[in-house]
């Protein structure tokens, strides 16, 4: 187990009231598919118990009500909790904690996403694209890993699915990257790609973006390109009918959202994929599903 998942882990205390921090946000809000339709009926409650999980821990790294003191705090019980070493009113991982034990995924792929909520509690800047792309390792890595064990699926598709999911996640830090400024004064632009090109972070509160920033989001593009091409290797990979199918989806949506924002500006406008796109997507993964 990598030691940085004890970072920051001690037996908490646990607040007097439920420690979760629900922001209102739920599967249907989401740019991808969580536990559609296309994963197995009997499988689907697990997705779901791991992105209740997820959500309500992101929700609490997120928030602008808590200080980073506190929002390691509650990560803490959530850990806790997961782990069976508190009964603190923490109902997602408790949740998640049953279906872990139903399912017999390890509890690894939730505590390794705790590891990148307590960062996102302390942490508002990354330097270079090396340091966003160890973020990713444990904010999106877990999240295909979880589902690709979850499926009994073999290891070695985990690169593919990593390089899947740290796309998803820089994808969502270009969307969102005025929004977080703005409540959470946080950047995942890296800082030596700004400075390079004469941008600084406060450029993003500008209502359109400036030529140093529109370089810097196409440099990054370019780098989700390439992710974007290595994840394509995982539908081949993937030994079960239906998971093949998503995962062939989430990376063609993957490849039209990246498009997307090299087109259009994420600072001027919300860039999201629309239903044609998800359209489009399913048909060109159908034949996955021979």
């Amino acid at each position: 187990m990598n030691s940085a998942v004890n970072d920051n882990h001690s037996t908490p205390t646990p607040p007097p009231a439920a420690v979760e921090a629900w922001s209102g946000k739920n599967r249907g809000d989401e740019n991808f598919p969580v536990g559609s339709l296309l994963i197995a009926k009997n499988l689907r409650p697990h997705v779901h118990a791991y992105y209740n999980f997820a959500r309500n821990a992101d929700d609490i790294a997120d928030s602008d009500q808590l200080a980073p003191d506190e929002k390691i705090a509650r990560l803490n019980v959530m850990e806790a909790v997961l782990l069976g070493e508190s009964d603190a009113a923490s109902p997602a991982a408790a949740a998640l904690k049953t279906s872990l034990g139903l399912s017999g995924v390890p509890a690894i792929h939730a505590r390794e996403l705790l590891v990148a909520f307590r960062q996102d509690a302390q942490k508002t800047r990354y330097e270079n694209w090396a340091e966003l792309m160890d973020y990713c390792r444990y904010s999106a890595a877990p999240v295909g890993r979880y589902v690709l064990d979850l499926h009994g699926e073999d290891r070695g598709t985990w690169p593919a699915s990593d390089a899947l999911c740290a796309s998803l996640q820089v994808l969502n830090h270009l969307q969102d990257c005025a929004a977080d400024l703005r409540s959470l004064d946080r950047c995942y632009l890296p800082q030596d790609w700004l400075h390079k090109n004469e941008a600084s972070t406060d450029d993003l509160a500008r209502p359109k973006a400036s030529p140093g920033v529109r370089a810097v989001l196409d440099e990054m593009l370019a780098a989700t390109e390439v992710l974007n091409a290595r994840a394509a290797a995982l539908p081949g990979l993937v030994k079960s009918r239906r998971l093949r199918m998503e995962t062939a989806v989430i990376a063609a949506l993957a490849r039209r959202l990246t498009a997307r924002l090299q087109k259009n500006d994420p600072l001027a406008m919300r860039v999201k994929l629309t239903k044609l796109d998800f359209l489009l997507a399913v048909m060109g993964a159908l034949p996955r599903l021979a």
